[in-house]
């Protein structure tokens, strides 16, 4: 299947909206616009339909190696592209962690024979590992992952002169994990000295507190700044931290950018009365007010991107007390549909969806011709019915983990076709799998 045309559909790019026919060859966007009269080996019909880049997520948690009752490199990508994400970033937090060269290109392996959507993975940081670090190559992997406060795993990086020597001798992105340990942990002493183990989850937004993620996102920045360190801060959670950033410049000149994720666009703090730990996850859903300012900060750019930071874990493990149940939950399968919620709702047009969604991630990492739909570009295109409803259930969820905090909600608006680096992989719930996906590339120095 070398070639696909896709014809009359609303092709959405840089801002704009056209209409007409798109030809991907040999893994590559051929031609764009109007009508494109040309053979092809598979021919859809996008008629009434939109044709979009494909999503570009650059958060998420795939689980493999060592953590595969959770979730793997097969089944989270199918997921993701059944969503329309046709590429990821992976996080370094597995078991072991990628924090050395070797189990770092592991990984790349295991996503070569397995993964459905393209992939890069991030090389973590850690208080020991510097030389393995500054060995990474800026053109064959996204960014280098610090967490400035733990979350799943142990690669807490809060020694000083570690972070100082990170921050100054790193020349590549490095994206931070922000929230303040000693903080979180004062804060979980407190309500243990009030709860016993028996803490409600509604307390969660009080111990992953608006204090301790403001505290660790400006050192960051501190840092960054006394550095000209390229810092991307990853989910941002709080109406205080949105503070924090510019939108006086264009997203290609910035050296501090900061990514939303979806589940804090959507979620509050009053749906754990319902949701339970379902939604736990570090950094925590807040009250409603943090919801809309997030909102707010990435209509007027001061945040950058929009991810999922697909974290899951198995039903029963989610089930837990407070302090037992994990953090995370599985979102990249539905990142899109939470964002036409927005688009129906009139608070966001689709063209600034793809430009959060799409164009911004590519733009941030620097990414070898991805994220727009352009002659010569790689052939990641999704086709969306923005009409189409329908209801999520265990029969439509492509996640290993078998559950989702979205159950039963209806959604408008369905990928009906994904398309990834030339590889029709999903089509009317049917996916594709005789081609993988493509390791991604960076066009840095």
């Amino acid at each position: 299947m070398s070639s696909i045309l896709i014809k009359n559909g609303a092709i959405v790019n840089r801002g704009r909206i056209t209409y007409g026919d798109l030809l991907v060859r040999n893994g590559f966007i051929e031609r764009i616009g109007g009508v494109i009269d040309a053979r092809a080996d598979v021919e859809l019909d996008a008629s009434g339909k939109y044709v979009l880049p494909g999503i570009i997520d650059d958060q998420v948690h795939f689980r493999e190696p060592g953590l595969c009752h959770k979730a793997d490199l097969y089944t989270e990508p199918r997921a993701a592209v059944a969503g329309g994400v046709t590429s990821f970033m992976e996080m370094p937090n597995t078991k072991p962690p990628a924090v050395t060269q070797a189990l770092l290109e592991e990984k790349y392996a295991i996503a070569a024979r397995k993964s459905l959507a393209n992939y890069s993975f991030f090389m973590g940081a850690a208080n020991d590992n510097l030389d393995e670090v500054l060995r990474t190559d800026p053109q064959t992997v996204c960014g280098i992952k610090a967490f400035m406060g733990s979350s799943t795993g142990n690669m807490l990086v809060d020694d000083p002169a570690t972070l100082e020597a990170l921050f100054s001798q790193t020349p590549m992105l490095i994206a931070t994990h922000c929230e303040d340990e000693a903080t979180v942990r004062r804060n979980e002493a407190e309500y243990r000295s009030r709860f016993g183990e028996a803490v409600p989850i509604e307390k969660h937004p009080d111990i992953r507190s608006v204090e301790a993620c403001l505290r660790s996102s400006s050192m960051a920045i501190e840092l960054a700044r006394k550095h000209n360190t390229r810092l991307h801060i990853l989910h941002i959670s709080t109406e205080e931290e949105t503070a924090l950033f510019r939108n006086d410049i264009p997203l290609e000149q910035k050296r501090i950018t900061a990514e939303v994720c979806v589940h804090h666009l959507h979620f509050d703090s009053g749906r754990y009365a319902d949701l339970g730990t379902q939604i736990k996850c570090n950094p925590a859903i807040k009250a409603p007010r943090h919801r809309k300012a997030l909102l707010a900060a990435l209509l007027d750019n001061r945040l950058d991107i929009i991810a999922t930071d697909h974290a899951p874990h198995i039903w029963e493990e989610k089930q837990h007390t407070y302090f037992s149940a994990p953090s995370g939950l599985p979102l990249v399968q539905h990142s899109l549909n939470l964002m036409l919620e927005f688009f129906h709702q009139g608070q966001i047009s689709i063209e600034r969806i793809v430009e959060k969604m799409c164009h911004a991630p590519a733009l941030c990492f620097q990414m070898d011709r991805r994220g727009f739909l352009e002659e010569g570009f790689w052939g990641d295109v999704v086709v969306l019915d923005l009409e189409s409803e329908w209801t999520v259930s265990a029969e439509g969820l492509y996640y290993k983990c078998g559950w989702s905090p979205l159950m039963d909600h209806t959604f408008r608006g369905r990928v009906e076709s994904a398309v990834v680096s030339g590889h029709l992989a999903w089509h009317k719930g049917q996916f594709f799998e005789y081609k993988k996906g493509e390791r991604l590339g960076f066009a840095r120095s």
